[in-house]
């Protein structure tokens, strides 16, 4: 239901508590994160997509609602917030004629875009010089790429990447979600010849046998001791991110009011091509996760919050992780998916603890002190903490 401003009468006439802000607004805090769906329609067929959960992908290929029903949405729910735009799909390129209109009826947004790469040469040049980032999907290298996503993709990715950078106005970023066994270290450290930083995310499906969590722990091993031993700062977002949250607690909670680090309990709203409105861009198939609509202007608070049942508070990782994937703890602990708790869930949740203490091991706070000033700055700021979930 909606929220309203009725009131009920209370006993011996008390003044109603004042609530807190978060209880009453669906945006809490100053930011939203305002995720455009341009399309459902995609051009690659992703083994591991998490939009093919419920027939999403491929079920509605044009935006159907009126730029008219968006201003009004905007200057109704997201008035004196700081906007900034993702555009999302499918794959979002598929319909570059409306992220440009977007973009020329908007100066003031700034502007994401998450594709998979293959289509980046025929963005208009002006699309390009107006993204602040664009986070570009790879799973890897070479063998691991073209496995998910097709003979040739991951060469065709390179290859546009390379076409548009001069013309970028912001970083690339590469998208990884991790889940091969045989992903190595080398493919995600010589993945930053190529982009800005790296982001990587472990996959929501059931990848974790006990050799796969052995390799992965390996893996994560060799990142952080590169991450400490790298001169310079290494731009691996989810490293950054997890140390910037130890040595600088109060950041742990800044771009989240204090809520899950990714976001869809307090400010990102993903607008499907239809107007529907949902908080998760992987649980557009859920009705109950329904928390507006575009066309008949309404937004509630997200669905997606904290629960008795999530453990994440007794957690020895809460105070820099703030609680994972909402998705996976929703599916695991609230709606009681035990084969999905035991398979998915508590795996990644044990691999991101045995990274904080991987991390530990190496006395973030002391290798802070010594960086330069110019790193602890990109550490602390780097704007694209704003675009990703910050934690694997």
């Amino acid at each position: 239901m909606m929220l309203t401003s009725e009131v009920k009468p209370l006993a011996l006439h008390r003044a109603p508590r004042p609530q807190p802000v978060s209880d009453l607004e669906p945006i809490v805090g100053p930011r939203v994160e305002l995720q455009l769906l341009t399309t459902l329609r995609c051009n690659l067929k992703c083994s591991y997509c998490s939009e093919s959960v419920g027939d999403v992908v491929g079920s509605d290929g044009h935006v159907s609602y009126r730029f008219e029903d968006l201003e009004a949405f905007i200057d109704k729910h997201l008035a004196g917030k700081e906007v900034y735009v993702t555009f999302y799909g499918g794959e979002p390129t598929l319909n570059k004629a409306y992220m440009a209109q977007v973009m020329a009826r908007y100066p003031q947004f700034r502007y994401q875009l998450q594709t998979n790469g293959t289509l980046l040469d025929a963005l208009p040049k002006p699309v390009l010089a107006r993204l602040s980032n664009i986070l570009v999907s790879i799973d890897g290298g070479e063998g691991v790429t073209d496995g998910y996503r097709g003979r040739g993709i991951y060469r065709q990715v390179m290859k546009n990447v390379a076409a548009v950078r001069e013309g970028v106005g912001g970083s690339l970023t590469a998208r990884v979600t991790w889940s091969s066994d045989d992903t190595s270290f080398e493919e995600l450290d010589a993945l930053l010849e190529t982009f800005d930083y790296v982001y990587f995310q472990f996959v929501a499906g059931e990848a974790y046998t006990p050799a796969s969590m052995a390799k992965k722990r390996a893996v994560l091993e060799r990142l952080v001791e590169r991450f400490f031993a790298h001169p310079e700062l290494y731009r691996m977002i989810p490293l950054m991110g997890i140390v910037r949250n130890k040595v600088l607690p109060t950041r742990a909670n800044e771009l989240c009011a204090g809520e899950t680090a990714c976001r869809v309990s307090t400010h990102i709203i993903n607008v499907m091509p239809d107007g529907r409105i949902f908080p998760c861009p992987d649980m557009l198939y859920l009705p109950e996760m329904q928390q507006g609509d575009l066309q008949g202007n309404w937004l509630k608070k997200s669905p997606l919050q904290a629960h008795p049942d999530m453990p994440c508070r007794a957690c020895e990782a809460y105070a820099w992780c703030r609680g994972n994937c909402m998705k996976n703890l929703y599916l695991a602990y609230v709606k009681g998916d035990q084969r999905y708790r035991h398979q998915v869930t508590d795996p990644i949740c044990e691999l991101l603890r045995e990274l904080g203490r991987s991390i530990d091991r190496r006395d973030p706070l002391a290798w802070y002190l010594r960086a330069s000033n110019a790193v602890r700055r990109e550490l602390r700021d780097c704007e694209v903490y704003e675009y990703v979930e910050v934690m694997p």
